[in-house]
């Protein structure tokens, strides 16, 4: 199971540098600007996703920053978050690498942001977690093409029949 979500880290990684490069190429108006997304910009959108990264993270090890809102915005720029998003993604990667195998069908114990307690088993948490990341990726894509930009390819088959 750990060689389906290395994959799936590594996939992750991929698929963020390459949404990441593309909003390089937007002025800051552009990455600001509420265009109705569910997260209003594409700032807004990425910064989403790191916050939720972080609140899974932190329930899955106990460690590192945390959030009790989804719509925090801790950074102000988009290279500010553009690094924090590579360390986490070299975080992810680790910790799945770290991970026995055991763990994957043991249940994490958490409560979610409104104190309710839950234990679910950690590979389905994972496949939540990295399913949120290509939920919202999807999105910022969109929001690239709406843009203006040639928004580049995320789909998984991409990344595998690239060969990374």
């Amino acid at each position: 199971m750990r060689d389906h979500f290395e994959r799936l880290a590594a996939y992750n990684v991929w698929a963020n540098a390459r949404v990441y490069s593309a909003a390089n190429a937007l002025p800051d108006a552009a990455l600001m600007e509420n265009v109705g997304g569910f997260f209003g910009s594409l700032f807004g959108t990425l910064t989403h996703i790191l916050i939720a990264d972080r609140i899974w993270m932190h329930r899955l090890t106990g460690e590192g920053l945390t959030h009790t809102d989804l719509e925090d915005r801790p950074f102000k720029t988009l290279a500010e978050l553009a690094a924090a998003r590579q360390q986490m993604d070299h975080r992810i990667a680790g910790f799945i690498a770290a991970l026995a195998e055991t763990e994957f069908s043991t249940d994490l114990h958490y409560k979610d942001m409104s104190g309710q307690p839950h234990a679910v088993p950690r590979n389905l948490v994972l496949t939540h977690f990295f399913n949120h990341q290509t939920h919202h990726r999807g999105q910022a894509h969109h929001m690239l093409t709406v843009a203006g930009l040639d928004a580049p390819p995320l789909d998984f088959m991409h990344f595998v029949l690239d060969g990374a």
